[in-house]
């Protein structure tokens, strides 16, 4: 399946914010990076309610309880009511790294230019398995089931739903030429959030719901 992306909405430009860069959902509030800030949007007024200071390069994500944060070449785990760094691993790209997000008990890391997506073990780093795209790998993101990142290829940019034992691509959403994605999350309500590099905006997509079929 491929289609034209849908977006439904763009927060930003950011007062004294240049870049966008990992982004993530702890429920209520979606979180981005920014290079040396963690920020918390509010998505009902687009405003951000708090900062924390902390190197914030490449992905975000969280796992329920804490932040994690891609940081040059390490991963480091953040208490997101204080910012305090409380645990850091090597990332797998070792400052190649773009994407992150958390599902069953994993951080997925995605690596840029060797169009590659990591499972890691949160606790030692340890790389579980790999999977490989055929292009640039910048946002990760799991919502029911499906496994998605985003690619950033000169001015031909897609989001892809992608099968997560063969890497192979299941669903595409086109972006407009020249929109770039840096970052992706998706909230398990049908939205797509991108962060937008240089752009310094969020855009959100809607992510295509796959229809079942019911037995007769």
């Amino acid at each position: 399946m491929r289609q034209a992306a849908r977006i439904l909405r763009e927060y930003g430009p950011f007062r004294n914010i240049d870049a966008v860069h990992g982004v993530t959902h702890d429920g209520t509030r979606l979180w981005f990076a920014s290079g040396t800030k963690l920020n918390a949007l509010d998505t009902e007024s687009g405003a951000i309610s708090r900062s924390l200071d902390v190197a914030a390069q490449a992905g975000t994500a969280y796992d329920g309880k804490h932040l994690f944060q891609i940081a040059e070449d390490r991963i480091q785990k953040i208490d997101p009511e204080t910012g305090d760094v409380l645990a850091t691993i090597p990332a797998p790209g070792n400052g190649g790294d773009s994407g992150l997000a958390w599902a069953e008990g994993a951080l997925w890391v995605g690596q840029y230019r060797e169009r590659k997506i990591h499972q890691v073990d949160p606790d030692t780093g340890a790389v579980l398995r790999t999977i490989e795209s055929n292009r640039f790998v910048t946002g990760v993101t799991w919502v029911d089931g499906e496994l998605w990142h985003g690619t950033w290829e000169g001015d031909k940019n897609e989001l892809r739903r992608i099968d997560p034992e063969t890497g192979a691509v299941l669903a595409t959403l086109d972006l407009p030429a020249g929109m770039g994605v840096s970052g992706l999350e998706a909230d398990g309500s049908g939205h797509l959030f991108c962060g937008g590099g240089d752009s310094g905006t969020i855009r959100v997509v809607e992510r295509p719901v796959r229809k079942t079929v019911s037995a007769a």
